[in-house]
């Protein structure tokens, strides 16, 4: 990509709504959006025909928002996404309530009717302000075009500050044709970085210190603020400094490498039964950047209840919102992090370090392997092995999405890419397409689902049409799997309503029709040759793999159980081979156990 120019002081920038919105984009280091164009955003779309912003023209709205979900996840950077009003902007709904709930940077922008016409049931008109105030950090529906930069820094710097998040600015078409009456220039309309000061912090490090000093089973529970906060590094210190594990939410997962001794992987519902032992087991747990959701605290009188639990967060309005805490401390997580680094003592020798090593090697992921069955959780396996786990994962929402995140260990901030708090079904295709463009010397593998995949099928065009290289390994077992597996334990094994079965496409000839190469596989034995295909085709790849309709995700605990409910394993319905795993760290080869019913 062309670098960006850089505007000189006496440049004097273009007075239209449309001009001064991009340019100010320019300014703070906005280079690419996603988008899709229509009648009440046709001034800003002319504009960008002109503009040195790099635009990708997507097949859907919500393929825009998660495309730009995507970019901001994998680069740290501001994703943006555009539309026009009404339908263009209810299409993004999703993507910005799923911005908020992961606190992804993104700034989305509408369309609107004529400001005359607002409120007269316009052609396109939606309430796209009102709509999206509970699902935005900041929005603004703009009335003077001598506002259009000042509420343009605002929305990227609230976006971009603090707890990250999604922020909207609904632009009326007139807006956006308008002259303004102000003079702007390139240095008026960056943002300066005191704009991003952080606030200081309010709660008691010197007794965290204590108590993480004190502690004989300490254990760390971390999330998506290690890695937004960029404190990978500092958290891995740390973690070596005193010899304490780590557990993982599904949104912190490569904020702490997969396969260090100290990792437990992911905790909670779909966790590792070590990491959730640990936590049964741990007399402190230190929340970093994450926010007890009520898939990992099922049970919140319970959870951890035996253990001093403290909590470090950016956001005040989440300490104890779910579970009280012991220690609360609200503030930049580098700031605590860096105070932790300076005044904890070197451990060398921990028990509890050790201890976990064992519960590791006494309770690994298990199922069951079948002569002539393809198991997902052994293709990921396999997966994590050929790439080092140094890939960029990229899931949708669903079964594959709690097996890449159980055999696929992470090594690196920003390369687990899924919807977490929303759960978004669709969000793998385009967020894989906005990570390899923000990426493009990384692989990108995107892992979904035949019930995923069709939620935005048709991004596969987006990819194709700007050469964009993602390879997507589709699991294909004919249902809903995840409804299914929760209809099967829990209700009677009435299937409502969650099979595909007979009614799927040929995904191969789909990936075809878009001039995609594709490849299906059934068997054990085509798995090696299956993940030769994915790594080694430079172009975008679809490969089609055929599991088991039944397959289910273990370990499980039901919500609201208690961590002493989880569900381990089960076998009843899958005679073979069991076969283990630990990829958190694999301190012993996977074995396979003869005869296993």
């Amino acid at each position: 990509m062309e670098k960006i120019k850089k505007q000189t002081k006496t440049e004097q920038i273009s007075q239209t709504g449309s001009k001064i919105l991009l340019e100010t984009l320019l300014a703070n280091g906005v280079d690419v959006c996603w988008g899709y164009p229509g009648g009440a955003i046709l001034p800003l779309y002319d504009e960008v025909f002109h503009s040195r912003i790099e635009h990708i023209l997507v097949r859907h709205e919500q393929g825009a928002a998660f495309a730009a979900e995507g970019y901001a996840r994998a680069t740290g950077k501001l994703g943006v996404a555009i539309s026009t009003s009404g339908p263009g902007a209810t299409n993004l709904l999703t993507g910005i309530a799923d911005a908020k709930m992961d606190s992804i940077p993104v700034l989305f922008i509408t369309g609107q009717v004529a400001t005359k016409d607002i409120g007269t049931d316009a052609f396109q008109e939606a309430d796209t302000y009102g709509m999206s105030i509970p699902i935005t950090k900041y929005n603004s529906l703009v009335k003077n075009v001598d506002d259009v930069a000042r509420i343009t820094k605002e929305a990227i710097t609230v976006a971009m500050a603090g707890r990250q998040g999604p922020a909207l600015i609904d632009l009326p078409k007139n807006i956006q044709a308008a002259a303004s009456k102000v003079l702007y220039h390139d240095d008026d309309l960056r943002i300066p970085d005191l704009h991003y000061k952080k606030a200081g912090l309010h709660g008691d490090v010197k007794k965290l210190i204590q108590a993480l000093g004190n502690a004989h089973r300490p254990l760390f529970y971390v999330g998506g603020g290690v890695i937004s906060s960029e404190t990978s590094d500092m958290l891995r210190t740390l973690a070596e400094k005193t010899m304490t594990p780590v557990a993982s939410t599904l949104m912190g997962l490569g904020a702490f490498p997969g396969e260090h001794d100290l990792s437990l992987g992911m905790l909670g519902m779909h966790g590792t039964a070590y990491a959730n032992k640990a936590v049964m087991e741990c007399d402190l747990i230190i929340a970093l950047g994450a926010r007890f959701d009520d898939r990992v605290a099922l049970n919140v009188d319970e959870f951890a209840s035996q253990a001093i639990r403290a909590q470090v967060d950016i956001d005040n309005a989440e300490i104890g919102k779910r579970v009280n805490v012991d220690i609360h401390i609200a503030g930049d997580l580098k700031d605590v992090l860096e105070i932790l680094i300076q005044e904890t003592e070197v451990i060398k020798n921990r028990p509890w370090a050790e201890y976990v090593q064992k519960l590791k090697t006494e309770n690994p992921l298990k199922f069951n392997l079948v002569k002539d069955q393809i198991k997902p959780q052994y293709f990921i396996h396999r997966l994590n092995e050929r790439t080092s786990g140094n890939a960029v994962i990229v899931t949708d929402v669903g079964q594959h999405q709690m097996w890449a995140s159980q055999y696929y260990a992470v090594n690196k901030p920003r390369n687990w890419l899924t919807s977490g708090g929303l759960g978004s079904m669709g969000f793998g295709l385009p967020a894989a397409i906005g990570a390899k463009y923000g990426r493009p010397d990384d692989d990108v593998i995107l892992i979904t689902g035949d019930g995923s995949i069709q939620m935005n099928i048709q991004e596969l065009a987006t990819a194709k049409m700007y050469n964009i290289p993602v390879k997507i390994l589709l699991f294909h077992n004919g249902f809903l799997g995840m409804v299914r597996q929760w209809q099967e334990l829990f209700y009677g094994k009435r299937f409502s309503h969650s099979t595909l079965q007979n009614f799927n496409p040929d995904f191969c000839k789909v990936a075809n029709a878009y001039g995609i190469v594709s490849k299906k596989i059934s068997l054990p034995e085509e798995i090696e040759g299956g993940i030769d295909f994915l790594l080694d085709t430079n172009d975008i790849c679809l490969l089609e793999v055929m599991i088991p309709e039944a397959e289910k995700v273990f370990p499980m605990i039901a919500a609201g159980h208690r961590y002493e409910d989880m569900i381990e394993f089960q076998t009843k319905s899958e005679p073979g081979e069991l076969f283990t795993v630990i990829p958190h760290k694999q301190r012993t080869n996977p074995a396979v156990v003869k005869g296993a019913k």
